[in-house]
């Protein structure tokens, strides 16, 4: 198999669009968890009056959320983590969440 330079790797569309804005949004959830979970906590005590009474709450978290959407450098580590898996994946077959649990468990 030949080596592939990852600034050179061709991406689909689906890849570009879908899989990589799917990566960032999982690391940016995790990057502002206090926020989500502030805004969670909220909804979870408001009800039906969420949207009223969370706004704080939201934008705090969209702020978050899009802070890190737009910053060039999550946005290629992110594609970079991305094209690490599918790389990974062409090399054995296996994909991301079997080679993750299949990780034998430490004690």
């Amino acid at each position: 198999m030949e080596s592939t330079n990852t600034e050179e790797m061709h991406l689909r569309h689906v890849e570009k669009d879908i899989l990589i804005p799917n990566i960032m949004k999982k690391k940016a959830k995790v990057l502002c968890a206090d926020r989500v979970e502030a805004f969670s906590h909220c909804c979870k005590e408001s009800g039906l009056l969420m949207t009223f009474k969370c706004r704080k709450e939201n934008s705090a978290m969209q702020d978050c959320l899009v802070k890190h959407y737009q910053d060039p450098a999550f946005v290629e580590e992110c594609k970079q983590l991305y094209i690490q898996e599918k790389l990974e994946f062409q090399r054995t077959g296996i994909p991301a969440k079997k080679r993750k649990q299949s990780l034998p468990v430490s004690m």
